[in-house]
């Protein structure tokens, strides 16, 4: 057993932290009084963390992007960061990749246009694709979570390991936004699934949560509402995850 890695989730709209209530740009809560994101960031780098999660929400819905915001919280921290959102083309991967950003979240791309993965893994380290299966009621969902496709998560997660992907985000989009507790069958099944990572996303309420995680194999966690609403604090988490680590040990 890993230590379970918690992971900050920064997303970004019209320059600003957000969360969304299961995906609804409708149900948008800004959190200005946290700071700027290059504020919010160095304060989850001084809190412990060790990656952050930055998903540009703007990007998604085919509006502006956040890409200067992005590469200022990367200059000011130092620390890896996956990002995702509205990354549509190979070449806008390969842009956030060349930048020294530590790996990108492939969603519609990955589905419409598999080929894309591979011409990736071709020039930079497969690690640094993470392909994302955000999904609802057990299907796959991409396009900013406005369109279904055919595909299951655990059909979804047996293509793309085939095609080399080592990392996979897993979202429940029911959950995301709600604190209502992670989907555990999905991610229970998905981490049977030998030689890949998975990081979870959507729902994590508690520090309960966490313990439970870190007991379904997950390589690592995403925590966005239950720290910005302080449900509990990043240290806590850390510490947790720690003491859970070395219980199993």
């Amino acid at each position: 057993m890993s230590k379970l890695k918690v992971i900050p989730a920064i997303d970004l709209m019209k320059g600003k932290v957000v969360r969304l209530t299961k995906g609804d740009p409708e149900q948008a809560t800004f959190y200005d009084d946290m700071g700027t994101p290059v504020q919010i960031a160095q304060k989850w780098k001084a809190q412990g963390a060790e990656r952050l999660h930055i998903i540009d929400l703007d990007a998604a819905f085919d509006k502006p992007d956040n890409l200067r915001t992005v590469a200022q919280i990367a200059k000011a921290t130092g620390l890896p960061l996956q990002v995702g959102g509205g990354i549509r083309s190979v070449a806008a991967a390969e842009r956030l990749l060349k930048a020294g950003i530590d790996s990108v979240i492939l969603g519609s791309l990955a589905l419409r246009e598999p080929s894309a993965i591979t011409t990736l893994q071709s020039k930079f380290d497969p690690e640094r694709i993470i392909v994302a299966l955000d999904n609802k009621d057990g299907m796959i969902m991409v396009e900013g979570w406005t369109s279904t496709t055919s595909y299951t998560v655990m059909d979804a997660l047996d293509e793309y390991a085939r095609l080399g992907v080592k990392t996979f985000l897993i979202t429940s989009i029911a959950r995301d936004g709600t604190l209502s507790g992670p989907d555990l069958e999905t991610l229970n099944d998905g981490c049977r699934h030998s030689g890949v990572k998975v990081i979870a996303a959507g729902g994590i309420g508690d520090l309960k949560d966490l313990v439970l995680l870190s007991h379904t194999g997950v390589w690592g966690v995403v925590v966005g509402k239950a720290l910005y609403e302080r449900k509990f604090a990043l240290e806590e988490a850390m510490k947790i995850v720690e003491q859970e680590f070395r219980e199993c040990r």
